[in-house]
């Protein structure tokens, strides 16, 4: 799969449905027969996979030990209120209430392209996110992505 970029306004129906942007629907090759999964994210926000890159994921989680109470603890958390989607003809796919209850999210939600995955936001959850930029995201940059120069798919 490759990268997912863009971030978009949208808006809900009553019933609580996302239309999947056009632009976005294009980078997501075969969703409307594989679905999607949409789980709660970390920071009172929806993330949504595709079904492929949330195998992936479940593979990571089953290499966790079982025995160990912190990796089964994380992942009930993780996998807390996951869910699968369908689109609907129209290019719909109904919002689970009680995860939209979770992240704040009224009629109003921002689509936002993280990589491999996509996450919803409340608006206002997310402007307060994007406008607490760190001081020096450049030390930033350094830290997360390593020493000056260093680049590994070189």
């Amino acid at each position: 799969m490759s990268f997912l970029l863009g971030e978009y306004d949208c808006k809900l129906d009553a019933k609580g449905r996302l239309m999947i942007p056009s632009d976005l629907k294009k980078q997501l090759p075969g969703v409307e027969g594989e679905g999607l999964v949409i789980l709660r994210g970390f920071e009172k926000q929806l993330t949504i996979y595709t079904k492929t890159e949330w195998e992936n994921t479940v593979n990571d989680l089953s290499k966790l030990n079982q025995y160990d109470r912190k990796s089964r603890d994380f992942v009930r958390f993780f996998t807390r209120g996951a869910m699968g989607l369908s689109l609907d003809a129209a290019g719909r796919v109904l919002l689970p209430k009680a995860l939209l209850d979770y992240a704040g999210i009224g009629n109003e939600v921002i689509v936002a392209c993280q990589l491999n995955k996509i996450e919803l936001w409340a608006p206002a959850a997310y402007d307060d996110l994007m406008n607490s930029i760190p001081d020096d995201f450049a030390a930033m940059a350094e830290q997360v992505m390593g020493s000056a120069g260093r680049r590994d798919n070189e």
